[in-house]
C-alpha cells in the first residue's frame, strides 16, 4: 500500500506541476485554484473548501482531484489499520480484542472500540484485502451471516406499505423495482445508474432524507431529487403516512419507540432553531427503523448464544458489525454453526415480510463475506 501511495503521490506532482504537501488543505486550494485554475466551488472561514464533496465535483474537470480522493482513501486505510492494527495485536492471544459498547449509540446499535472493527471498509480492492488479513486459527473457519436489507424490510412492516411489503414477499429486488417507479420505465430497462440511484432514495427515505441531501449525494439537480422523492412517496402511501405519524407522536410525547418499545426521546423537535428541528425529524423517523433492527439481531445473538451452550457447539461468536455476525468454529462444524446462525436470525422476529440473511465462510473475514 505504501507502494502504491507514492506511485499516487507521483502521478498528483506530475499533473500539478509541482511538489506540495498533499495533506495541506491550504496548500492544495492554492494547487487547484490558483495555480491550476479550477473554479471553486465552497468557501471556508480559512479560504475555499477541498472537501470530498467539492474534489468529486471538480474531478469532472481534471484529473488531479480524482487521484487526491484515492490518495486519502488510501492513506486514511492505511493509517487507521494497516500501521495501527499489529501493534495492539495481544501477545497472550494472537488476537485483536475489540471492546465492544452496549450504550454508546442513541438508536441501540452495538459500537466498537479501541479499536473500532466495525468501520473497516467493504467496498474496493484494498478494503477487502484489510478484511481478508483477519484469518481464523489453524482448523478453524470463519463464518459471515448477514441481514439482507433488514431496514426495509423492518420500514414494510412497520409503515404496512402494501408496495414494500409485496416487494419483499415476492422476493424482488427492491431497489430495481424502486428505480422503475421513480424512473416510470419497465423493471427490464432498470439501468446499474438508475438502481444506484434508487438505492440512495431507499435509503435516504430511512433517514428522512430532503431534496437538497438527495441532490447533493447524487449530484444532482435538486428538481429531480424532488421528483423522485414525490415520486417514491406518491407510490408508497403507506411509508408517507408512516412518517407523518411518527412525527406528530413523537412531537406530542418527545420520544419514539422500536418495536419491541425501547424508547429514544427526540427533544430536538421542540427546539427554536429550525436546523435542530429538522434533526429531530430525521431522528424521530430513522430511530424506530435502526432501533428495530439494532433489537432484532440483539435478540439473534442471545438465543445463537444460548444454541451453542445447550447443543455444545465449539463456536464462538467474535464481532457483531450492524447487520452481520461473525463466528469462529473448527472445519468440521460448519453445517451445525450455518443452521443455528441461519434459524435464530431469521426468526428473531416476525414480520410481515420474510426476514432473509445471507451467509459465507472462509478461512479469512474478507473470503466469508
Amino acid at each position: 500500500m505504501a507502494e502504491e501511495i507514492e506511485s499516487i503521490q507521483k502521478r498528483i506532482f506530475f499533473l500539478s506541476g509541482e511538489e506540495f504537501n498533499i495533506n495541506s488543505p491550504k496548500q492544495l486550494s492554492r494547487v487547484l485554484f490558483q495555480s491550476l485554475g479550477l473554479s471553486p466551488t465552497k468557501k471556508t472561514k480559512t479560504g475555499f473548501s477541498t472537501g470530498m464533496d467539492v474534489l468529486e465535483d471538480l474531478a469532472e474537470h481534471h484529473a488531479l482531484p480524482m487521484e487526491v480522493l484515492h490518495y486519502r482513501s488510501l492513506t486514511k486505510l492505511k493509517t487507521t489499520y494497516l500501521d495501527v492494527l499489529p501493534a495492539l495485536v495481544n501477545p497472550e492471544t494472537g488476537r485483536v480484542h475489540t471492546s465492544i459498547n452496549q450504550t454508546a449509540t442513541a438508536t441501540g446499535r452495538l459500537s466498537s472500540s479501541d479499536p473500532n472493527l466495525q468501520n473497516i471498509p467493504i467496498r474496493g480492492q484494498w478494503g477487502r484485502r484489510v478484511r481478508e488479513a483477519f484469518i481464523a486459527e489453524e482448523g478453524n473457519l470463519l463464518l459471515s451471516a448477514d441481514y439482507s436489507q433488514v431496514e426495509l424490510r423492518v420500514l414494510a412492516h412497520m409503515s404496512g406499505d402494501e408496495g414494500l411489503k409485496e416487494a419483499f414477499q415476492d422476493g424482488l429486488d427492491i431497489h430495481m423495482r424502486t428505480a422503475a417507479e421513480i424512473f416510470g420505465v419497465p423493471l427490464d430497462k432498470v439501468t446499474p445508474d438508475m438502481r444506484r440511484t434508487a438505492k440512495t432514495v431507499n435509503f435516504g427515505v430511512i433517514y428522512g432524507i430532503s431534496a437538497f441531501g438527495l441532490s447533493e449525494t447524487l449530484n444532482i439537480e435538486r428538481g429531480d431529487a424532488q421528483k423522485y422523492i414525490t415520486r417514491y412517496f406518491e407510490r408508497h402511501p403507506g411509508v408517507r403516512k408512516y412518517t407523518e405519524t411518527v412525527l406528530s407522536e413523537a412531537t406530542k410525547l418527545g420520544y419514539v419507540t422500536t418495536l419491541f418499545g425501547r424508547k429514544r426521546p427526540v427533544p430536538e423537535l421542540r427546539s427554536h432553531n429550525k436546523n435542530t428541528r429538522q434533526q429531530g425529524e430525521r431522528f424521530a423517523v430513522n430511530s424506530p427503523i435502526q432501533g428495530t433492527a439494532a433489537d432484532i439481531i440483539k435478540i439473534a445473538m442471545i438465543r445463537i448464544g444460548k444454541r451453542f451452550r445447550e447443543e455444545f457447539v465449539p463456536a464462538r461468536m467474535i464481532l457483531q458489525v450492524h447487520d452481520e455476525l461473525l463466528f469462529e468454529f473448527p472445519a468440521g462444524e460448519l453445517e451445525k454453526v450455518r443452521s443455528i446462525a441461519r434459524e435464530e436470525m431469521e426468526g428473531a422476529a416476525i414480520l410481515s415480510v420474510p426476514v432473509k440473511v445471507e451467509v459465507g465462510h472462509g478461512r479469512n473475514w474478507g473470503e466469508a463475506h
